[in-house]
């Protein structure tokens, strides 16, 4: 994608080489303002495989220090036998440190399809350490091997943690390099103007998707068949995408922009034969396919891709609010609200006398906030504004920043105490929220807490937020707080019903530490 240039001819690079190797996209740009022309001078492969040969290098080191670390705390330095065998533990130590890596190739834990998005990924490194591990103890039980249970127990986990460590730093790595136009997937978009926009949309504002939109082909497009290929473009989000022509142009943009995926959105236009006989073009031409199945929210675990009367069908999943799912989640709140409460304790205690030295009015603060199927509950936080704030919302309500005007956002609330400022930036007012968890009225990982003000002007789609209880955080947390709009919030919120899942809570926790040290939109 390259942004638009007016005035004079210009060359708009978006370098998708990172450390890899790789030349960049160019595009030209006319005087007029409409680009030109957009070629790739390399393939997505040239850094893909050297980004997955260094994943091999890092697990193969962290494999082995982890094993060696096990070794050396279990055994010191000396050469023990396995009991019953006249192997030593060094010859097995060398023996797990190999079949873990064997392992995490079985499961493909460095497939590109995987790596650096999404769960999945780590998904894969649990599996394959954990039926490692699960053979290991099979193979211990028949052969009657007497290994050391206290080895195991500290291979398994530091192994398991480094190797999760190594692929989170890696990720960090990938994103802040995507965020720089670097280690990019060139993409043509082949689709209906609207279904095209909306995809290209969506890539342009998660540059940490990695896909760069370097053309489109559409349906409707009816430029002369001499001039059809670079003869427009389309702004979106300020960038200017050239139209290369009609789904029939796909090859010749191909050659056009050296693009290496092709991604096909509402595809009734095209038919079974020619989507078919796109793929058979692509295979040629050593270019992926994509397929938006036009579900827009529902996140992969819940889509199932089932052959019925040869075709291959998209089953959907209902969501799982229910069962053993809510189950394990309402356990998983129960114990990380008692953990942290527990070890959070001297910081409440502090916390609690900063607020009642440093302005009058009590500890807490107890606003009413709308839970599970709409039904209202106390939420509990330390105060961190004046006492009557809420009285004081009606005169400010000219100053609200918030898009939409169902919030209530000031980026400078004169309300704020000078101790609040500080708990705000550190979310540390929301830490006796785990009180109302303990209490079931909240989750650790939800939607945002609605006000019944908010909750009054929901329509059919935005009260979906409410058949799971709200959360201490969630998307909206880690994805921007107080600096998203309305409509995010909501898009975000309504995400996390259709899919959460307890992978997805992990992640989300994680994700909280850092917007929390880095104090991303808190205000």
């Amino acid at each position: 994608m390259v942004k638009q240039a007016k005035g004079s001819w210009a060359m708009a690079t978006i370098d998708s080489s990172a450390s890899a190797g790789s030349a960049p996209v160019t595009t030209d740009v006319a005087p007029s303002g409409r680009v030109r022309r957009v070629r790739r001078t390399s393939s997505r492969r040239d850094w893909e495989q050297g980004y997955v040969d260094r994943l091999r290098i890092t697990d193969v080191v962290v494999v082995v220090a982890a094993v060696a670390t096990a070794h050396f705390v279990r055994f010191g330095a000396a050469d023990v036998d396995v009991s019953f065998t006249s192997a030593s533990y060094t010859i097995l130590s060398f023996g797990l440190a190999a079949l873990w890596i064997v392992f995490l190739s079985i499961f493909r834990t460095r497939s590109p399809r995987v790596v650096s998005t999404g769960a999945e990924e780590y998904r894969r490194i649990i599996s394959a350490t954990f039926q490692l591990f699960g053979v290991i103890a099979i193979l211990a039980l028949v052969l009657r091997l007497d290994i050391a249970r206290g080895y195991l127990a500290i291979a398994l986990p530091t192994g398991l943690i480094a190797l999760l460590g190594s692929r989170w730093l890696w990720r960090r790595h990938i994103t802040r390099a995507r965020s720089h136009g670097r280690y990019q997937t060139s993409v043509i978009i082949v689709g209906s103007r609207s279904s095209a926009m909306s995809m290209a949309r969506s890539f342009t504002r998660d540059p940490s998707s990695g896909y760069a939109v370097v053309g489109m082909c559409l349906p409707e497009y009816q430029a002369d068949a001499a001039h059809r290929v670079n003869d427009g473009a389309l702004t979106v989000d300020g960038f200017d995408i050239p139209v290369f022509g009609t789904e029939h142009d796909v090859l010749t943009a191909i050659e056009e922009s050296g693009a290496d995926t092709v991604a096909v959105t509402a595809t009734d236009h095209m038919g079974h034969n020619g989507i078919r006989k796109m793929i058979w073009d692509l295979e040629k031409k050593n270019v992926d396919l994509v397929v938006a199945p036009g579900v827009v929210d529902v996140a992969g675990p819940r889509l199932h891709m089932r052959p019925v009367a040869g075709l291959p069908l998209i089953h959907v999943e209902k969501p799982q609010y229910n069962g053993a799912s809510r189950f394990g989640k309402t356990f998983f709140d129960l114990v990380f609200a008692v953990t942290a409460l527990l070890a959070i304790s001297p910081v409440l205690l502090v916390v609690a006398a900063a607020v009642k030295l440093t302005s009058k009015g009590p500890v807490l603060y107890r606003s009413e906030r709308m839970g599970l199927d709409g039904r209202p509950f106390q939420m509990i936080k330390f105060r961190s504004m004046v006492v009557d704030a809420d009285k004081q919302v009606a005169d400010l309500l000219a100053r609200n920043e918030s898009d939409g005007g169902v919030l209530f956002k000031m980026r400078d609330d004169p309300r704020i105490t000078k101790v609040g400022k500080i708990m705000r930036r550190l979310s540390i007012d929301e830490l006796p929220q785990f009180v109302n968890v303990l209490r079931r009225e909240m989750s650790i990982v939800g939607p945002r807490p609605p006000l019944r003000r908010e909750v009054e002007t929901y329509d059919g789609e935005v009260r979906r937020r409410l058949l799971v209880k709200p959360g201490v955080t969630g998307l909206w947390q880690v994805s921007g707080r107080s600096d998203l709009s309305w409509e995010e919030t909501v898009r975000l919120d309504l995400s996390y019903v259709e899919n959460w899942s307890m992978t997805g809570d992990m992640l989300i926790v994680f994700k909280t530490l850092r917007a929390v040290l880095g104090s991303d939109g808190a205000y």
